[in-house]
């Protein structure tokens, strides 16, 4: 199954311990998580359903391409990141 880590700046504000998923994408395991933790989907997630600017998804170490649907495709030995974007000037 694929393995869903969120890094220790978004555990600061729900604890979210690293699990694997049932899931063939990104949207999938995102909806467990936020399923058992509702709270999560508006810190994550705009109000399009997209994933917010100041934060990263990275799937067996490549970012995510489908920003807005999350669609991007899991396979069953796939690591999912999710972190805080860095920005800066």
């Amino acid at each position: 199954m694929p393995h869903l880590f969120f890094a220790p700046s978004i555990q600061r504000h729900l604890p979210l311990p690293e699990r694997d998923v049932a899931a063939h994408s990104v949207d999938e395991a995102l909806s467990i998580v936020f399923a058992e933790e509702p709270r999560l989907r508006g810190y994550i997630l705009d109000d399009q359903g997209g994933l917010r600017r100041h934060l990263a998804i990275f799937v067996d170490g490549k970012p995510l391409r489908d920003r807005r649907r999350l669609s991007d495709a899991v396979e069953a030995d796939s690591r999912i990141y999710v972190v805080q974007a860095l920005s800066g000037g």
